[in-house]
């Protein structure tokens, strides 16, 4: 580093031929141009220009160097640059409510783009039912989260601080043990209230949305067993213990690899979405968030997104 100024001139002079067309160039002085050359060729011991009728002309030394000189001031360039661009980049933490499986929700997709674009941006996952994600990410102490809801539904209407992005549609099957086709027959809610549920906490979508088809019916569902996990949902289903939900890509493996029976006809309607507090989208952070999310659903007008 002691030597960039001396690089910068003996590169300048070296191109231009002549002290005062590379003082021009540098903004400096004819003079400070030559102390520059002077220093710089006093400390490596070697002369670097000869003069010529027509200006100064490399030395032997002076063309060695000269390719080497030029490499040293563009890694110093790029160096600088890099440097200025640390002052603009996003610094902080993200706190991200995560739910059901990583891959439904190209959680790590979302966590490279989000790298890539804030490398100085730390993450920090919170696992958990959407209905947590949406009170922690509603009192601050999540930044953003994922949510599940009916479509349209958005966070629900009493949060009109939270705005929301829908990022896909899917359904919910209702899945039944191996060789309860018979009992499943009857596929109206009444007769499927009736059987054996693996029920879940108010927090769960799957609460929210058996609540949405069977209350305005007067219905509760059986409820024996109650868990909180998908993963603890379908063990008990294959184990005989009663009905449940899985999202459409599940119910269809579960059949095909072990045998579940999935309910004809039963289909609840859900959105994956995105939520946020809207008086928070402008913080540097959520809109890094949001900008890398849009990048990996392919979305458009994140902007325009639905209120609560």
């Amino acid at each position: 580093m002691q030597h960039l100024q001396g690089l910068r001139a003996f590169v300048s002079v070296a191109r231009e031929g002549s002290v005062s067309r590379a003082a021009e160039r540098l903004h400096l002085t004819q003079p400070a141009v030559s102390l520059k050359l002077k220093q710089l060729q006093d400390d490596l011991g070697l002369k670097l220009f000869r003069r010529r009728p027509q200006g100064l002309g490399l030395t032997e030394d002076g063309q060695s160097l000269l390719p080497v000189a030029e490499k040293a001031l563009a890694g110093l360039v790029a160096f600088e640059q890099s440097a200025r661009a640390l002052h603009s980049t996003v610094r902080g933490r993200l706190k991200i409510g995560t739910i059901v499986d990583p891959e439904f929700i190209r959680l790590g997709a979302f966590l490279h783009r989000l790298v890539a674009r804030a490398p100085q941006l730390e993450t920090e996952l919170h696992q958990g039912m959407s209905g947590s994600v949406l009170e922690q990410v509603r009192n601050g102490s999540l930044d953003v989260g994922f949510f599940l809801a009916p479509p349209g539904a958005g966070p629900g209407l009493a949060l009109s601080e939270l705005a929301h992005r829908e990022l896909t549609l899917f359904d919910y099957h209702v899945i039944a043990p191996a060789g309860w086709a018979a009992r499943v027959a009857d596929t109206r809610w009444p007769s499927l209230a009736r059987l054996p549920w693996i029920v879940t906490p108010p927090n769960s979508v799957h609460n929210r949305l058996l609540a949405s088809v069977m209350e305005p019916r007067g219905l509760v569902p059986n409820g024996v067993a109650q868990v909180d996990q998908e993963a603890c949902m379908l063990d008990l289903v294959r184990a005989g213990v009663g009905l449940s939900l899985a999202r459409d890509a599940l119910a269809m493996a579960e059949r095909q690899e072990r045998g579940l029976v999935v309910v004809n006809g039963v289909r609840l309607p859900c959105a994956l979405s995105f939520i946020w507090r809207k008086d928070r989208e402008n913080e540097p952070v959520i809109s890094e968030a949001l900008e890398a999310l849009a990048g990996v659903w392919l979305l458009d007008d994140l902007d325009s997104a639905g209120s609560a």
